[in-house]
């Protein structure tokens, strides 16, 4: 099985902020979200994670050997980085949704991170046949891996919405990929503070 996970809430997360390529730590409820998800899926065979701090800090939760790998980093925002979602102008956003290629200056396009997620996802394909394998990421690869499962376009990145420590589950058999669980957050009920949250 392949879980796919998203890092623990950060402060930039908390106020509403793109976070990308920054490297902030786990905010206090982080440091619980991730070892809520840890308890969750319980011990795995091999943790891959992005190499950003938050998600190093979100898989060392689970008390095991990490492998970095960066094809599972975050979305280069460019000049966007720590700027408030609510300050994009509307018709950037609607120039972002309707082109795949579009990227923030400096930035990197959903076409460019869909290819290099789809890449690594398929390097995990067989494995995770017979092996338990958990992934530590962000939003949108994780947007992006969904999207692989699927057999669909990177545009449906713009169609969900990826909490913060939630879980996806992709089994994987003859017909390849199959979806089990999107944005699974149960195990963080306990917890409070959920909601709508910056990237």
């Amino acid at each position: 099985m392949l879980y796919v996970v998203r890092h623990g809430r950060t402060e930039s997360n908390a106020s509403g902020l793109l976070l990308g390529r920054g490297d902030p730590h786990l905010d206090d409820l982080g440091v619980l979200q991730a070892q809520a998800v840890a308890d969750a899926i319980g011990p795995v065979d091999r943790i891959v994670s992005s190499p950003l701090l938050r998600t190093r800090q979100t898989a060392a939760a689970f008390g095991s050997d990490i492998e970095l790998d960066d094809r599972w980093i975050e979305l280069d925002y460019g000049e966007f980085e720590g700027r408030p979602v609510a300050d994009v102008p509307s018709g950037t956003w609607a120039a972002w949704r309707n082109d795949l290629d579009w990227a923030p200056p400096g930035g990197e396009s959903h076409r460019q991170l869909g290819a290099r997620v789809r890449k690594a996802c398929d390097d995990l394909l067989d494995e995770a046949a017979i092996r338990d394998i958990v992934v530590l990421t962000h939003v949108s690869p994780v947007k992006a891996a969904m999207a692989w499962a699927l057999g669909v376009g990177d545009e449906v990145a713009w169609r969900c919405f990826v909490e913060t420590a939630s879980v996806m589950t992709i089994g994987t058999g003859r017909g390849g990929p199959s979806l089990r669980g999107f944005n699974d957050t149960g195990h963080l009920d306990h917890l409070g503070g959920l909601g709508p949250a910056g990237r």
